[in-house]
């Protein structure tokens, strides 16, 4: 198939950028990416600097593959990242815009790449488990709820790959930051320490430039790993309830 794509192009994080029209030939089976690698070998070949994209894993768990494609994080495909995107979803004779995710705290840095670093921040700021658990137990020695460990491990499941942050209009990261409380929280083993890592992570988010949750719910929406706000919800219960403790 034959395809019009118009990508977003910048060169520095203090550049203007704009956007560029290339064409390319690309086979339905192909993924998003294989169709990238396709175009940045002929601008290679052309002796033209190639598309700069992040990926690693190419398997939909790294997250790193983030990009808006035609006004959506990943793509049109729902609960699909964009390297687990293929061709077929598209047709020929299509235009494809391509762009970076857009958000105060993910400044561009070249083309697609955008710095998430602040994701990163965020997760750092919860801390560790420091529960002193001397040799391994046993997995079945410590018994959790069915349904606790069901809710941690989809919240588990979330790869920072920021697409809530890009979908919500208002630039909010409480999606993936509840889901990484949530994952913790909800496990005898994130309990302890569970009021001080809900009030820092929080505190960090907000230090960091997010914007406030409106309850769009665009960031479940958009999220690859279709993570549910139920974790917002679960995160605000939990920081009032650390506030107030921490009050007394």
């Amino acid at each position: 198939m034959k395809l019009q794509l118009k990508i977003w192009r910048q060169k520095s994080a203090d550049s203007t950028g704009r956007f560029e029209t290339y064409t390319v030939e690309a086979d339905e089976h192909m993924s998003f990416l294989e169709m990238l690698d396709v175009l940045n070998e002929t601008l290679i070949h052309e002796k033209k600097e190639p598309v700069v994209f992040e990926h690693d894993c190419r398997e939909g768990i790294c997250g790193s593959c983030s990009m808006v494609i035609n006004g959506r994080p990943h793509g049109p495909m729902q609960g699909t990242t964009a390297c687990q995107l293929h061709m077929r979803s598209f047709k020929n004779g299509d235009t494809i815009t391509i762009e970076p995710f857009r958000a105060k705290s993910f400044p561009v840095l070249k083309d697609l790449s955008v710095d998430r670093s602040a994701f990163d921040r965020i997760i750092e700021s919860g801390g560790y488990i420091s529960v002193n658990t001397g040799q391994a137990p046993d997995g079945n020695s410590l018994p959790i709820e069915k349904d606790l460990a069901g809710k941690a491990f989809e919240a588990a499941a979330c790869i920072g790959c920021g697409a809530c942050v890009a979908a919500c209009p208002n630039g909010s990261a409480m999606l993936f930051t509840s889901a990484k409380v949530s994952h913790l929280g909800l496990l005898p083993q994130g309990a302890v320490e569970h009021s001080a890592r809900v009030q820092n992570m929080v505190n960090q988010m907000d230090k960091e430039g997010f914007g406030m949750c409106s309850n769009t719910e665009a960031c479940e929406a958009e999220c690859p790993k279709e993570i549910s706000v139920e974790n917002i919800a679960r995160l605000n219960r939990s920081y009032m309830a650390s506030i107030m403790g921490s009050e007394k």
